[in-house]
Parts: C-alpha cells; structure tokens; sequence
C-alpha cells in the first residue's frame, strides 16, 4: 500500500511538472519587449543593420513628415526636448490614432543612424471619448418625413 501511495504522488509530481513546462516553459518566446530610444542607442552595436527589434517612445510633436514611401517622424525616450531620439523612417501601414506626443512601438531594423520600420504599435489609454457634437446647423429645407 505504501508503494502505492508513493507511486501515486511520483506521478502527479512528474505530470504537475510537464503541465507546468507546457505552460509556462515557452513564456519568455511570447513576451514582447521594446527599446527605448536611450536604451537603442546604447545597445546599437548589438543591433547590427538589418537585425529587427521593436522601439518605443513618444512620437515628438513636429517632427512627422509624409515621404514617398512613407511617413519620417522622431521617437523619443519621454516628451522633453533634450531627452535621447532617434529618427524613424516609417514603410507600413500608420496606425489611425497616430498623433504627436502619443506613445508608440514600431518594429524594424537600424539603416545607419535611422530606424526603419514596417509595423506601427500605438498606445492609448483605457478610457473612450466619443467624438465631439457637431456645432454646424442641422440641414434646413428638407421634408421632414
């Protein structure tokens, strides 16, 4: 009986085990982490040009630019005007909140001194805003039916 029992617990041991590596072994393969601007900076030998990695920041208020091929803007550590930036020159699709001053992740590789990205990431807050009412006046003329 006490062979049983010890046989009985090995085997819940080495199955809680196996459940455990099935969920959680691969955790580290799943997360996405991203660069700051400082952070990219520093580590650009670990970057060579064309290895791709995610960077992430504030877009600086005027600084986008729409380019053949594209939209050019700079990506900053935080929104003060001295803090690290680096130059991003974006090819994919933009996302339809991008704006100045918002937070954004963009992934891609370094070209030189410039950040190429395909893939825009914007950050917002959890809270929704709808639209502000329209103040033009309602059409007049029309049946009312």
């Amino acid at each position: 009986m006490k062979r049983y029992r010890l046989l009985a617990v090995s085997g819940i041991g080495i199955v809680a085990v196996l459940v455990g590596v099935l969920l959680f072994g691969n955790l580290n393969g799943n997360l996405v982490y991203y660069l700051t601007p400082a952070e990219a900076i520093a580590k650009h030998g670990d970057y060579p040009d064309g290895r791709r990695f995610q960077l992430g920041g504030f877009v600086r208020p005027g600084s986008e630019e729409r380019i053949p091929g594209g939209l050019e803007f700079v990506v900053a550590s935080d929104i003060t005007p001295n803090s690290p930036a680096i130059t991003v020159l974006h090819t994919g699709p933009v996302a339809q909140l991008f704006q100045p001053g918002i937070g954004v992740v963009v992934e891609g590789a370094w070209r030189g001194r410039e950040f190429v990205s395909d893939t825009m990431i914007v950050k917002h807050d959890e809270n929704y805003r709808p639209p502000a009412p329209s103040t033009s006046p309602a059409p007049s003329g029309g049946d009312p039916r």
